[in-house]
């Protein structure tokens, strides 16, 4: 059995303001999407990619994940509060954000990258796809700090009470994202992509990893309480994934069968 350690969400208080852990996980996920940039630019010089390349993609890919964030946590989760409420879309500094609307929104990111650059969107989408799973974990640690985004109730010997919500043993389910979503992840594409791969093939298996390990890791995570389950069981991170899944597995074979480069 373990107890959260209750971190102050401020990492750096500076007078009346203060940095919060969460922001500087944002900013980790960034300066990793570069470094790995830089490394795969370098070293995997197939991909035809440029250091100015790099630093507009994270410009429009940052842009995409916040407006996309958080426009998918309010059309996905809470539609109905911010219809009746919608000055407060705006308010991102009181949370919500959503992965998959963020998602959306660093697809449609790429898609502008690409006007300005002579570029295939899915040789695009394949570059960048593994810089993305380090910035995830962060974010997944960000939530762990926060003590957010809770997991369910559990007899596991592992697990965690959060005391800012009950005294009952829940999963670290916050951690289980940062090795699946993060680390595992993260691996899995990063050798994946360590030599030239059929165009494509590396953002199918992005949708295929992300979206298994997002489904699986559901199961131990509360549902929002303003949601719950939904039909069959399944929470909207699930139903949410299920498309990723199906759209990767077919992706991933008909770009294989295609084999451009």
């Amino acid at each position: 059995m373990f107890v959260h350690p209750q971190f102050d969400p401020i990492a750096i208080h500076l007078g009346t303001f203060g940095i919060h852990w969460y922001g500087l996980m944002y900013l980790l996920g960034f300066l990793a999407f570069l470094a790995l940039g830089k490394y795969q630019i370098t070293h995997r010089r197939w991909h035809g990619w440029t250091m100015q390349m790099l630093d507009d993609a994270l410009f429009f890919g940052a842009l995409g994940v916040i407006i996309g964030g958080r426009l998918g946590y309010v059309m996905f989760y809470q539609l109905s509060y911010f219809t009746s409420h919608p000055t407060e879309i705006f308010a991102v500094w009181q949370g919500g954000m959503s992965f998959h609307g963020g998602f959306l929104g660093v697809l449609v990111a790429m898609w502008l990258f690409g006007r300005k650059y002579p570029q295939n969107w899915l040789k695009t989408m394949d570059f960048v796809a593994p810089l993305v799973p380090i910035g995830l974990g962060a974010g997944r640690m960000g939530n762990f700090i926060n003590a957010e985004l809770w997991g369910r109730v559990t007899n596991a010997p592992y697990g965690m009470i959060f005391p800012k919500v009950d005294t009952a043993l829940r999963h670290p389910s916050q951690l289980y994202e940062f090795a699946l979503e993060g680390v595992l992840l993260f691996l899995i594409l990063w050798i994946y992509a360590a030599k030239p791969r059929a165009t494509g093939t590396i953002s199918a298996l992005f949708l295929i990893g992300y979206g298994s390990f997002r489904f699986i890791v559901e199961y131990t995570r509360e549902p929002d309480d303003y949601l719950g389950l939904l039909s069959m069981g399944l929470s909207m991170g699930q139903w949410l994934s299920l498309p990723m899944i199906l759209i990767g597995v077919v992706m991933f074979a008909l770009c294989n069968k295609k084999r451009g480069f």
